[in-house]
């Protein structure tokens, strides 16, 4: 394997990443000839594609901006073929514009499989997505403040969706919840799913049925999201596991989880489909 001056976790910048591998200075997907690797980088900053760890594999969509992609168009071709091709495949993590941070060399965990996400011009398309898994073992934990600015982001991304954009991108998803490691293990809330749960209800908790207790700065109705089948417990990040909850409920929904609420809920969610 190549010898790098940084170890898992380690973040850089962009020129030091192209002299260590010695690979071009942009793109997600970076050939280099001289190092015999693939450089893969994914930006959680202002990014059409919706790449994400769930459990120990990182769920990483390939090369194609417009239109639908191709296994065999450039460096998916060498991705796909990556297990015998003898091309080292190695991870890096945008949390904030201009660093990059290092998750290690990766390997294909299973076949590329098709998925619906939207191109760069916000039109339906299909993408192949990788799922990698680190060769060293697990995913890599990181500090928390590290990556909540990218959460952060992709919630301000969520709230500038018309209804329409932000249920076909909720819908689109898969019902895995992502989750990542971090000092205590956080579960991503898909920021789509979570945006049009609050609009669905209407500014109405859907437990009491009540008005949201108060309006936010932001000037709207203050509700929060809950998964009736906790994520914890294996439930879906899904459309029909999602609830806007007034504060006083979702707190209720955590300490006491009756089951005629669960049932309400479940209920209330599929009038919807």
């Amino acid at each position: 394997m190549v010898e790098l001056e940084i170890e898992v976790g380690d973040e850089i910048k962009n020129e030091d990443l192209v002299r260590m591998f010695g690979c071009g200075p942009q793109g997600g997907m970076r050939r280099s000839h001289a190092t015999n690797t693939l450089v893969l980088t994914s930006k959680h900053v202002d990014n059409v594609y919706d790449d994400r760890w769930v459990a120990d594999v990182f769920h990483y969509t390939g090369m194609g901006l417009e239109g639908d992609q191709s296994l065999t168009y450039s460096q998916n071709k060498t991705l796909a073929q990556s297990a015998s091709n003898g091309v080292e495949v190695h991870l890096f993590e945008v949390f904030k514009p201009k660093f990059y941070t290092y998750m290690g060399a990766v390997e294909l965990a299973a076949e590329p499989y098709v998925e619906n996400q939207k191109d760069q011009n916000g039109l339906e398309r299909k993408v192949y997505v990788f799922p990698l898994r680190p060769i060293s073992g697990g995913q890599p934990t990181l500090p928390f403040k590290k990556i909540e600015s990218a959460i952060h982001n992709k919630q301000k991304m969520a709230h500038k969706l018309s209804d329409q954009e932000l249920l076909n991108r909720a819908a689109s998803k898969s019902s895995a919840g992502a989750s990542r490691s971090v000092e205590t293990k956080y579960y991503e809330r898909d920021p789509w799913i979570s945006e049009y749960a609050k609009r669905r209800a209407g500014g109405k908790c859907q437990l009491c049925e009540s008005d949201a207790p108060f309006i936010s700065k932001a000037g709207e109705p203050y509700l929060e999201t809950h998964h009736i089948e906790w994520l914890a417990n294996g439930g879906e990040d899904s459309i029909s596991n999602t609830v806007a909850l007034c504060p006083n409920c979702h707190r209720k929904m955590h300490n006491i989880a009756d089951n005629n609420d669960v049932v309400k809920l479940k209920s209330r969610n599929a009038s919807y489909e």
